[in-house]
């Protein structure tokens, strides 16, 4: 593992109980920092942060919810003494459906997670950080947002929605000591796979030049990198981790 330089910062992860968050924490926490993982999923957060060390604590927290958002930020700087970075991994993939066989109640919750969450948790701890004159946002967001996948179109449209807002509010924070990116995974194999048929992994991996899935560990790489002090100059970027899938 190459060594990473995150010592003495402290980074929220959401759905940091397992998965690509848990995967990063774990980087985080190995490259000297201290995480706080915010997780709908209670005691898997528990347990999740009490296997990382005494460098990690948990909070629950509905990031759909303004209000369970909001106590998720006092809570964390109750313990730590700022975030210095904030990474948005929480999210759901929605059903396998053409659009128009979907559920409105589904493609709301998608939204609301995935998209709507993302926002308020950076409309919370932007301005903690913006006062600190310092912080790092890495949203994860996916191949799917640059592509479309088909029988997924809620998923793709908040990914693409995820990209957007990485750019606008990369922009808005350029002057500020505050950097903001997002990574683009293609098929990265976590537990959201349960949520998936056979058919679209099947066509997910079939679209993958490399003609293999990436590792938690893989995009943990990437995104430890992007909350440190080394990224200096890229804001409002996407960087592809697509096994050669998307080259733009």
């Amino acid at each position: 593992m190459n060594q990473l330089d995150f010592h003495g910062r402290h980074a929220v992860v959401t759905g940091g109980a397992t998965g690509l968050g848990l995967a990063i924490a774990r980087r985080l926490v190995a490259s000297g920092g201290s995480v706080t993982l915010w997780d709908r999923d209670e005691p898997a957060a528990r347990q999740a942060a009490e296997a990382l060390g005494p460098q990690a604590g948990a909070v629950a927290v509905d990031v759909a919810e303004p209000a369970s958002v909001a106590a998720a930020v006092q809570a964390t700087l109750a313990v730590a003494t700022g975030i210095d970075a904030l990474v948005n991994s929480a999210g759901i993939t929605g059903p396998n459906t053409p659009l128009w066989d979907y559920s409105v109640q589904a493609w709301r919750q998608v939204i609301d997670v995935n998209l709507n969450g993302l926002f308020l948790c950076c409309r919370e701890v932007v301005p903690h950080m913006r006062s600190r004159g310092y912080g790092r946002i890495v949203n994860i967001a996916s191949v799917a947002g640059k592509d479309g996948n088909p029988n997924a179109s809620a998923y793709s449209a908040s990914k693409a929605a995820v990209i957007a807002l990485t750019k606008s509010l990369g922009k808005e924070l350029a002057s500020s000591g505050v950097r903001v990116n997002c990574v683009t995974p293609a098929a990265v194999k976590t537990a959201i796979f349960d949520q998936m048929t056979p058919e679209h992994i099947q066509f997910m991996l079939s679209k993958i030049p490399m003609g293999r899935f990436g590792t938690p560990e893989e995009v943990a790489a990437l995104v430890g990198w992007l909350c440190t002090e080394d990224c200096s100059f890229s804001t409002g970027a996407v960087f592809d981790l697509s096994g050669g899938r998307s080259t733009y």
